[in-house]
């Protein structure tokens, strides 16, 4: 049985990986992964507008993995309206890129619930097999982190390399061309970078509980007198 140190340890390394798979699962079902501001570059230029009048032809846009929507601003006021990113928007997205994210972060959440069962393994007895020991639980949380990692650079890839914001702005627009003046990346995309560091904690408690500590002995040995010992 493993000592209270380590059942503390394994026990908090447990709730960590909980908590890393529901923050995976909540940051991929939201719509604010990225935000920005867009200009309605084809109005502004219709009418000549000069920096006061551009506030007027300044929008919005948000968006997440799976859907997100947008204001409008081309001079007649704001316009509304939402999208989602399957199955008709990815066509002129990076297709490959943006199924790889979101499948590196489902596997990510794998890796994230096999650590979750052996911490609570690790917690309640020694395991015979080193791959469900401290061994094993350092494998699955660097694999969960590196997966959560790979999907927050193809993200940024995506964002940064692939004008990705620029093109959802202009999908189905024939009318208008729509240019990305700010973008910023919102919560839900530092949840999963928050989530692969919490990853790289759980590699920082399994090797703290590798580390045998000296024992501190509470009573000292009485010592056995007995006739032989006197004799010599």
């Amino acid at each position: 049985m493993p000592g209270c140190f380590k059942k503390t340890l394994f026990a908090f390394a447990s709730t960590i990986s909980f908590a890393s798979f529901i923050v995976i699962a909540v940051a991929m079902g939201t719509q604010r992964w990225m935000t920005g501001k867009m200009l309605c570059k084809t109005g502004a230029d219709l009418v000549n507008a000069t920096d006061p009048e551009l506030v007027k032809f300044m929008g919005e846009i948000y968006y997440g993995l799976f859907r997100g929507g947008k204001i409008r601003q081309c001079g007649l006021g704001g316009r509304r309206s939402k999208f989602t990113i399957f199955p008709h928007m990815v066509k002129k997205l990076n297709t490959g890129l943006h199924v790889m994210i979101i499948m590196f972060l489902c596997v990510a959440m794998g890796f994230s619930l096999v650590s979750f069962g052996f911490c609570i393994l690790n917690a309640i007895k020694v395991p015979y097999r080193a791959i469900k020991g401290p061994a094993g639980l350092c494998l699955w949380n660097l694999l969960a982190g590196g997966f959560i990692a790979l999907a927050v650079t193809g993200f940024m890839a995506a964002v940064k390399l692939h004008r990705l914001t620029e093109r959802i702005a202009n999908f189905r627009e024939n009318a208008f061309q729509f240019v990305i003046l700010e973008e910023r990346f919102e919560d839900c995309f530092w949840l999963c970078v928050a989530s692969a560091t919490a990853h790289a904690v759980n590699l920082l408690l399994i090797a703290i509980s590798g580390i045998h500590f000296p024992k501190i002995k509470t009573k000292t040995e009485e010592a056995n007198v007995t006739a032989e010992d006197i004799m010599y």
